[in-house]
């Protein structure tokens, strides 16, 4: 039976910010919220693993973060100088934190009339889940964090090399999609391969979607000047799952680790040859997880 599925839609969460989302499956299911990472727009949610989540009883919502897609393009100027600054641990004023961004969550949420959800958010979008479950914990039923970090900066870290390639530069779509292969061979999964062709495919789409450069170095200073949430992590009581490959070049695993050992009774799982994405072998592996964690919130 073919898999209910909305147009695109548009809601305004607050502050000028108005985010495109989707929903997959029956209103009356779970609501599970999917969150994804630094300049991935919700197709990077794949479908065919949102309609497995539907088919384990969720209601599937997927969104475009601001600054990504088909979302609002925030105010407020960056540099690269600001990023670095910030990722040496110099002090700079953000044109947005990850509390913004988890509070537009809340705000989708609102929109659907939503007063809570199951939440699973991948790198950045991790981090966003993480903190919509520390600053609003009754509206989080379970928590998934996938590939991501606490904001300690002595776990999780990325290789220096890799952001260069993260900021990106002006060009055009070819130059775009040259980038994006480049990018998906350094950090993608070894155990996992994708062809050139299917991570061309995605990258076609995601500028056809809207690519901002600044959009993208904003978020980058969100990430990079984000607290350590280390300690209010040990106060989480909802049902948490932590995801990481081992061959995670971006967010080093030790970030995965440190995150579960700080939440209580979070389950840990660590994937051999998974690196920096969410390959189509896994699918059924994260769906099987994500219903595994919602099911202790029941």
């Amino acid at each position: 039976m073919p898999v209910q599925t909305s147009d695109e839609l548009f809601a305004p969460v607050g502050s000028g910010i108005e985010l495109c989302y989707q929903t997959f499956g029956d209103p009356d299911g779970e609501p599970l919220l999917l969150v994804m990472g630094l300049s991935g727009p919700m197709t990077w949610w794949d479908a065919d693993l949102c309609a497995m989540l539907v088919d384990r009883g969720f209601y599937v919502v997927r969104y475009d973060n601001r600054d990504v897609g088909r979302s609002s393009r925030a105010q407020g100027r960056v540099n690269r100088a600001m990023l670095v600054r910030a990722f040496t641990g110099g002090k700079v004023r953000a044109p947005y934190t990850l509390s913004d961004m988890a509070g537009d969550a809340f705000g989708l949420l609102d929109h659907l009339g939503l007063d809570s959800a199951h939440v699973a958010g991948v790198s950045m979008g991790g981090m966003i889940a993480q903190t919509m479950a520390i600053e609003q914990p009754q509206r989080v039923r379970s928590l998934t964090s996938i590939m991501s970090t606490t904001g300690k900066r002595t776990v999780g870290w990325q290789h220096p090399t890799l952001l260069a390639n993260l900021i990106g530069r002006a060009g055009g779509r070819e130059a775009y999609i040259r980038s994006s292969v480049a990018i998906w061979k350094r950090i993608g999964s070894p155990g996992y391969p994708v062809a050139d062709e299917d991570v061309e495919a995605r990258a076609e789409e995601t500028w056809d979607r809207g690519i901002s450069a600044v959009g993208t170095l904003r978020q980058m200073v969100a990430v990079v000047s984000q607290p350590n949430r280390t300690a209010r992590l040990r106060a989480l009581t909802m049902p948490a799952l932590v995801v990481h490959g081992l061959a995670d070049k971006m967010v080093h695993v030790s970030g995965g680790r440190a995150t579960a050992a700080a939440i209580p009774g979070a389950e840990l799982v660590l994937i051999d040859g998974m690196g920096h994405d969410v390959p189509v072998a896994l699918h059924e592996t994260f769906a099987d997880a994500i219903e595994r964690t919602a099911s202790r919130a029941r």
